[in-house]
């Protein structure tokens, strides 16, 4: 990982850090997304913080694998074209950006059809609302993952892709509105209950969005973070 930028670098490593320590404190009887993955924040279990160090944990290996192989390959461009701390900036905020979409779309879903009920239930059991808002956890860095995919495409539109199982190269352009789309229809559709925060993805898309234009129209997006 030497030849990596600084950033990039140490964002794979801790990551991978605290997917291990996770898997270790689970041994311990000690789950650790109950205090660093992202709560409503209307349940007890919420920290601020969450906001961002819900980036640092993964579900299962699939998860990380993914995410993490998509800021080796996106990242260390990204980071050696922009500077690391301007990489830096960027990635927290469209992951917090994310995070703070994904609490609104949950909010806007429990005011909807869940406010008016004191117990969730299940076959064989009835769970007291404030105790299943606890059950609410976001962990991931696929919001910020997502803004890295943007920003790429952004800065190199028509660079081909090879993405499996896709048997051609597909420009970057292309291939990150098909994602975005895909991210949209899964949010949206009906019957679609596959534990995917799929708003957070499109929530990472639109605060990457929204501060590459800011930079591009101060012209900074070279600037002195450099």
């Amino acid at each position: 990982m030497r030849e990596l930028p600084v950033v990039t670098k140490n964002l794979l490593a801790i990551n991978v850090v605290m997917f291990f320590a996770t898997m270790v404190a689970t041994r311990y009887g000690i789950n650790l997304d109950e205090y660093l993955g992202l709560h409503l924040f209307l349940a007890e279990d919420f920290r601020p913080i969450q906001l961002v160090t819900y980036m640092f944990m993964h579900g299962d290996f699939r998860h990380i694998l993914f995410n993490m192989f998509a800021v080796w390959m996106f990242g260390r461009v990204l980071e050696s074209v922009w500077g690391p701390k301007r990489f830096l900036i960027y990635y927290f905020v469209a992951g917090i950006g994310a995070g703070i979409i994904q609490e609104i779309v949950q909010y806007f879903y429990y005011i909807t059809e869940l406010a008016q009920y004191d117990f969730v239930a299940f076959p064989n059991m009835r769970v007291p609302m404030a105790e299943y808002l606890n059950m609410w956890v976001t962990v991931g860095a696929s919001g910020a993952v997502y803004a890295l995919l943007l920003a790429f495409a952004m800065t190199f539109p028509n660079e081909r892709l090879f993405v499996f199982p896709i048997p051609v190269p597909i420009k970057a352009k292309y291939f990150v509105l098909c994602y975005g789309l895909l991210e949209l229809f899964l949010g949206v559709a009906p019957n679609v209950n596959d534990n995917v925060a799929h708003f957070a993805h499109l929530g990472g898309m639109l605060f990457g969005f929204i501060l590459i234009i800011i930079w591009r129209k101060t012209g900074k997006i070279y600037g002195p973070y450099n």
